[in-house]
């Protein structure tokens, strides 16, 4: 279901000419109202004026998450704070948190980008849309609850947590479609099999799951566990939370919403954009918000792009889901490895469930990783043998996997914590 079909299958050469002309107006907006802009822009030797096309955007300065926190909180507004109608905020859990301010063009806006991501995944004003998403300064609930309101679906604000609740009102109200991070929804499934509930005979048809990495593995999970689609979404707070980019129907990479969200991939090192289909770092400019537009924000995410038609028709860039975050991306012993690439692992393996958490430590001068993994019940059961000869099998699908050795060790049912917003898979005591 394409819910904008004008913009959605644009021509790439009208699309291109879009961007431009959006991407000009934009600088010289930034030039114009934003001091930390225009000194940017000045000490970078360029002016709005150079801006051509859409091409011209590697002339621009970068723009980084330390750079937003040090003008915190209004020093990237581009209008009066009168015009502002809502302020959403990053945690600030290592150091001020960035700020993203909305006018009302930008609040209709994100509903916009969010109703296209619902009806990518089938939503529609018949559905009844449980979000799980956490409400405040997260953007998660609102974004979801705006792009709702946008396709006149019906919208259950039941935000994170509570996970009794979450399965009576499943059961309850019918709800066809469910918002949530995908950790949660597989910790909702697991709450749902212990009260005996049967996900196939719920109207639960589909779910959107984003704001933390997951894998192809765990959407199989997911759609196993809880007998729906599960569809992959992206966005961010600083450029307006989630709504950036999604899946079709294909299920295969994410859209980005482009002639909103220009995206970049660079290399993370030298800041040079790479040619498509190359891994690196992806960078964005929002191209029409009005409250705190961003120009070539660096998001540390790492992934590629693609321009390859799509079955479904649109013609915007996509995206591969993340592989990982440059500030996340472990080196063992010279070797980058991402949570991802362990996930993939682990959900193939059989005796063992999706929860799971890296140990990074130091012991003799030499960086090591254990990866501490949930046994099933049936496996706990098992005698020790079995179970230390399932950790050596899991150990050697590793190291061939991820090219360096780590330690497995298979923990009790349930003794990893549970997460109800994003899952935490890495501990690092390398800092302690």
């Amino acid at each position: 279901m394409i819910w904008d079909k004008k913009y959605e299958t644009m021509p790439r050469s009208e699309l291109a000419d879009l961007q431009g002309q959006r991407l000009r107006a934009i600088a010289e907006k930034v030039y114009d109202r934003v001091p930390f802009y225009k000194a940017k822009f000045d000490a970078h030797g360029v002016k709005p004026s150079d801006i051509r096309s859409i091409a011209d955007i590697a002339a621009l300065p970068f723009t980084t998450k330390d750079e937003m926190r040090d003008v915190y909180p209004y020093g990237l507004l581009a209008c009066p704070l009168s015009d502002i109608i809502e302020i959403h905020t990053s945690s600030g859990t290592t150091g001020k948190p960035v700020v993203d301010a909305y006018t009302r063009a930008d609040i209709d806006l994100w509903g916009e980008s969010m109703a296209r991501t619902l009806s990518m995944g089938g939503a529609g004003k018949d559905d009844i849309l449980q979000n799980a998403y956490g409400y405040g300064l997260f953007t998660g609930g609102l974004g979801a609850h705006y792009g709702a309101q946008r396709i006149g679906a019906t919208c259950i604000p039941i935000s994170g947590g509570n996970t009794k609740r979450q399965l009576d009102f499943l059961r309850d109200f019918g709800s066809t479609a469910l918002t949530c991070t995908p950790s949660y929804s597989l910790y909702i499934a697991e709450a749902g099999r212990e009260e005996g509930i049967d996900f196939e005979k719920l109207p639960l048809k589909r779910g959107f799951f984003g704001a933390e990495p997951w894998s192809d593995n765990m959407r199989a999970e997911i759609e196993e566990k809880l007998k729906i689609k599960a569809y992959d979404i992206f966005g961010l707070t600083e450029i307006i939370g989630p709504g950036v980019a999604a899946e079709c129907e294909c299920q295969n990479l994410l859209h980005v919403f482009e002639d909103y969200y220009y995206p970049e991939i660079i290399n993370p090192d030298t800041g040079a954009v790479l040619p498509e289909g190359e891994k690196g770092e992806l960078v964005f400019t929002t191209l029409t918000k009005e409250g705190t537009p961003l120009i070539r924000y660096r998001t540390r995410d790492i992934t590629y792009i693609t321009r390859d038609p799509c079955p479904c028709g649109r013609t915007h860039v996509k995206m591969h889901r993340l592989l990982g975050r440059t500030d996340d991306m472990l080196i063992i012993r010279g070797v980058n490895v991402f949570p991802s690439q362990v996930e993939q692992v682990l959900v193939k393996a059989e005796g063992v469930e999706p929860h799971y958490q890296l140990i990074v430590d130091r012991r003799d001068n030499m960086d090591c990783l254990e990866v501490q993994v949930e046994m099933t019940e049936n496996l706990f059961s098992d005698e020790l043998k079995y179970i230390e000869q399932k950790e050596k099998e899991i150990e050697h699908q590793l190291k061939e996997s991820l090219l360096v050795h780590s330690r497995v060790k298979l923990v009790e049912p349930k003794s990893i914590a549970r997460s109800e917003g994003k899952a935490k898979r890495i501990v690092d005591k390398r800092n302690i």
